[in-house]
């Protein structure tokens, strides 16, 4: 095989591997992280801190709990006016999801939705995945009740089916997931195999390693890039300007993992081309040296003062 067939192969084979880098490494997020239940339970635990996902979860459900409040003293000819107690059920909502309780009520519906939404993803049947947050409603009603606020004790706590994604979604989804399960362990490895056989095929080992450190550390940048857009997109699609902020930390936390993956791949990428370069320059320098030592007479004559 000449020289020049060698390399362009070569090069053929080391695009072809950066280009998988990040692709490879958005699949293996998505399997091994996003789709494993224990790890987003765990990574979403923090969050239950954050202030400004306390305000959206606090907005949401006590939105639910004062509808049901009002429609309650609507029908209670001695009930106190509905603004009265709206005030109370915001500040013992807001006052939940600061408590244990609320960070407890947090993993375990989170946990729901990712199981229920797994399991619907696994079981090839076309149907809206549902959950019950029964649970949450009844530990803030215990709370409105230990407050004595009225008629929160008659609040129901009913196991409804609350929607979170439709049998359209889900069939688009499942297609998709099906393809991302597959590819989340072949295609890091196929980045590998191809950049090994561009590495070994090459005229100049060094000069291909180099190629192929600057072209994942390329392909490291793009994905960090991808991820930035990503979540200018995703907040920006949310309606409520006032849950934003914890739509941004909700999508901060679940690629915290990627974008170290994509940073990593840039400093590894670097490092690598910098130490090739660093190596190849060395290399040069001593063997100078050694035909300077054995052939004296190469050596430049100084200019008599």
């Amino acid at each position: 095989m000449s020289t020049r067939v060698r390399n362009a192969l070569s090069a053929a084979l080391i695009a072809l591997s950066c280009l998988l880098v990040p692709f490879g490494a958005l699949a293996a997020w998505v399997t091994y992280a996003l789709a494993d239940t224990g790890r987003y339970v765990a990574t979403m635990a923090p969050l239950a801190a954050d202030p400004a996902v306390q305000g959206a979860v606090a907005d949401t459900v006590g939105a639910g709990i004062t509808h049901e409040v009002d429609r309650l003293l609507e029908a209670s000819p001695v009930a106190p006016p509905p603004d009265s107690v709206r005030p109370f059920v915001d500040d013992a909502v807001h006052s939940f999801t600061r408590t244990e309780a609320f960070h407890t009520a947090w993993d375990a519906g989170n946990r729901a939705v990712h199981d229920a939404v797994l399991r619907a993803l696994q079981d090839g049947r076309e149907r809206t995945v549902t959950v019950d947050l029964a649970p949450v409603t009844a530990q803030v009603k215990r709370r409105l009740t230990d407050d004595h606020v009225p008629f929160a004790h008659h609040i129901p706590v009913e196991h409804t089916a609350v929607p979170v994604l439709p049998a359209d979604e889900l069939g688009r989804l499942r297609k998709g997931y099906d393809v991302i399960e597959v590819a989340g362990f072949w295609l890091p490895v196929s980045a590998a195999v191809l950049a090994a056989a561009g590495i070994a095929v090459a005229a100049c080992r060094r000069r291909a390693l180099t190629a192929t450190a600057l072209g994942t550390a390329l392909g490291g940048a793009f994905l960090a890039l991808a991820v930035a857009v990503g979540r200018k997109l995703t907040v920006s699609d949310v309606p409520e300007a006032a849950h934003r902020p914890a739509a941004g930390a909700i999508y901060d936390a679940l690629t915290h993992t990627l974008r170290t993956v994509s940073w990593l791949l840039v400093v590894l990428g670097l490092t690598v081309a910098l130490l090739c370069r660093l190596t190849h320059f060395l290399a040069r320098h001593r063997r100078a040296s050694a035909e300077r030592a054995a052939d004296p007479a190469r050596e430049p004559t100084r200019a008599r003062v």
